[in-house]
């Protein structure tokens, strides 16, 4: 909880517009309630049956997170996981060059899906 409150305090001082902490699923509704506290929209995403991801932040990215669907991160598609870095304040950079990495190794079927291109 302590990396928590952490988090809620660098988002409160302006330093990051969204947060993604992972944490025990137990510790849930403690988590939620500090949230809530404070006023700061947030999302609960459940990875497996004992840890979950709680998204906070302003409104607008959290919105934006919650329109990606409830699917876990790594079924992000490539503009979603470069939307996503960006929002949390990575290397804007560093996250061109593995958005275009991930697009050049990724082809698309026509149902949709990401396939690996084969190695030459």
């Amino acid at each position: 909880m302590e990396v928590l409150c952490h988090h809620i305090y660098e988002f409160t001082k302006g330093l990051r517009s969204l947060v993604l902490h992972t944490m025990n699923a137990k510790h849930l509704d403690e988590a939620t309630n500090k949230l809530k506290t404070h006023h700061i929209d947030y999302i609960v995403r459940f990875v497996g049956k004992d840890k979950i991801n709680i998204f906070f932040g302003k409104k607008q990215c959290v919105d934006l997170i919650n329109s990606f669907g409830n699917k876990p991160l790594n079924e992000y598609t490539d503009e979603e996981d470069f939307i996503l870095g960006v929002l949390l304040g990575y290397d804007k950079i560093a996250e061109c060059e593995r958005y275009m990495s991930r697009k050049n190794h990724s082809t698309y079927s026509a149902a949709g899906k990401v396939k690996m291109k084969e190695a030459k």
